[in-house]
């Protein structure tokens, strides 16, 4: 089991790198393609960031505006999973722990325990609902078991200050709410994903519970939408790909983080947007500057 990651160890991995965009020095013009597609997004007024670096070596590939908080939807549900994988190693909570759903938990759009009869499922279930479904319901089921303040200290604890989970899923937000669900910076992100990759985010035993629930992820709409995946079955191997990741999609906002395994290499990566959804043609340009990143992440690990 690899030992817990130290707050001077995690805020050196955070820093480095020039703010700004710019490419990363080591793979040359590889990621051109996307770069433009991202510099032609922000010219038409789509605020943008992004990042990738190499898994093994740390390398920064690929990145814009990587140091700005963005918001980030649903991705914050990940930093629940954190904390609720950690329960479950620690041997306090049982993964086969029964919890209900209440009337304050409900909530609708993304997910489909809210569909189902069932009025108690698993704590370990309810995980992996939200890791292959973004299901709002087990997230805010699970986040009245853990609570919130917890999530907020096991942000805290593995050194991310830029990101965090702001609050449970709502149907309609007020002016007393938190304005978005999450928050994350595309550097602490893509830290986050590789420090889960490597077996170092809290521990071995940890990462590889939250790395199992996002391997179930159904949603491919994005940056992964390049890589040729079955979106409801791509937990092994195929064509030599291994991915895990993570998407957020709210009014305007449209992002993805992720780790992509390839027989040449491995990335972590991020890209965020916020736009003015207002026309369809603008979200139809976003999805697609965030699959020709795709493609330049596919080119390089393949």
């Amino acid at each position: 089991m690899s030992a817990p990651v130290q707050g001077s160890e995690r805020r050196a991995r955070h820093a480095g790198g020039r703010r700004g965009k710019h490419r990363g020095r080591e793979p040359g013009d590889s990621f051109s393609r996307g770069f433009a597609a991202l510099g032609e997004l922000a010219l038409a007024g789509v605020q943008v960031s992004a990042r990738a670096i190499d898994l093994a070596t740390g390398a920064v590939l690929f990145s814009v505006d990587d140091h700005v908080v963005m918001p980030t939807a649903s991705i914050g549900k990940v930093l629940l999973l954190v904390e609720v994988a950690a329960r479950l190693e620690s041997r306090d909570t049982s993964a086969l722990s029964l919890v209900d759903r209440l009337q304050s938990d409900a909530v609708g759009e993304a997910g489909i325990w809210q569909h189902l009869v069932v009025p108690s499922l698993p704590l370990a279930d309810l995980a992996a609902l939200v890791g292959a479904t973004s299901d709002n319901l087990a997230t805010n089921v699970l986040l009245r078991r853990v609570g919130l303040d917890a999530v907020r200290m096991r942000t805290e604890q593995l050194g991310l200050h830029q990101t965090a989970m702001l609050d449970l899923v709502r149907d309609h937000r007020g002016p007393d709410d938190a304005p978005q669900l999450s928050v994350g910076s595309a550097k602490e992100l893509t830290w986050l994903f590789a420090a889960l990759a490597r077996g170092e985010a809290v521990d071995a035993s940890t990462s590889k519970r939250v790395v199992g629930w996002l391997s179930l992820n159904h949603d491919l709409s994005m940056v992964a939408g390049a890589f040729g995946l079955d979106p409801l079955a791509h937990r092994g191997p195929d064509h030599g790909l291994l991915l895990m990741n993570k998407t957020g999609s709210d009014t305007g906002v449209r992002s993805e983080v992720g780790v992509l395994r390839g027989p040449r290499a491995g990335v972590a990566y991020v890209v965020s947007t916020a736009f003015d959804d207002s026309d369809l043609s603008a979200r139809l340009g976003v999805l697609d500057g965030m699959r020709a990143v795709g493609r330049d992440l596919l080119e390089y690990v393949h």
